[in-house]
């Protein structure tokens, strides 16, 4: 299973919020690069990389932080967070992403986001679907749509997509266990997709559960901050 541990982003701090909510923000390290390399030196090799300030702006801030992150550690890095344009899209693989992570532009703006899967290459996109109750939510949680979960991923694997991340907003930040159901729903539909569960892990045996329903990879956030998940049991699951 491949561990990808999470990082959040503002004012150039590393955050986590609980539900999404800018209100309930906690500062963990005002230094990213030092979480960062803590994750290296722990053997884990992902990373997912959250620009809060561009999600919420509409455009691309951090991406000194990324910049920094990629250049000075070996991890391959996604990023995610204000990419609206194809400038934007530019700036992050210019600034050492690997992955650009796409969300709400996948669903509100899907004739752009189809012209870049053409532009870049749909290898380079990380899809992900925030989720309530099987139906995806866009705009920071903030829009409830009536899209299901199993037809938006059924059509963008058709668009050559290979990696989908979902995320229950209900779970998301609280440490109350991840959507285990719905996950194993998704695979059973999709056996052959590369599907990381992400949102909820509270303790190390949420990510056995992860491993045992078939998902390809987990992302951990809060958990790793709040000492409930040591990155040396990540290490033994990681690959």
């Amino acid at each position: 299973m491949q561990i990808i541990p999470a990082i959040d982003i503002i004012d150039g701090k590393c955050v986590r919020l609980t539900h999404g909510d800018y209100s309930q923000k906690k500062i963990y390290n005002e230094r990213p690069l030092e979480v960062a390399k803590e994750f290296e030196g722990a053997g884990l090799q992902r990373l997912h990389l959250v620009d809060l300030d561009g999600a919420r702006e509409g455009k691309v801030k951090n991406w000194k932080v990324l910049e920094a992150l990629a250049g000075k550690t070996s991890l391959v890095v996604d990023f995610g967070g204000g990419i609206k344009t194809e400038k934007d899209v530019e700036i992050v693989f210019e600034s050492g992403a690997a992955l650009a992570t796409i969300g709400s532009m996948a669903v509100k703006e899907k004739e752009t986001f189809l012209q870049w899967l053409e532009t870049f290459g749909a290898e380079k996109f990380f899809l992900g679907a925030d989720v309530k109750a099987e139906k995806l939510t866009i705009t920071g949680w903030t829009e409830q749509t009536d899209i299901w979960i199993y037809d938006f991923i059924e059509d963008y694997i058709q668009k050559g997509i290979k990696q989908i991340f979902c995320t229950d907003v209900a779970k998301d930040g609280a440490l109350e266990g991840p959507s285990t159901d719905l996950y194993k729903n998704i695979i059973q539909k999709f056996p052959k997709l590369n599907f990381i569960a992400s949102g909820g892990v509270s303790s190390i045996d949420d990510v056995y559960a992860l491993q045992d329903i078939g998902c390809t990879g987990v992302i951990i956030g809060k958990a790793i901050y709040e000492g409930r998940v040591a990155l040396s049991d990540l290490k033994k699951l990681n690959r």
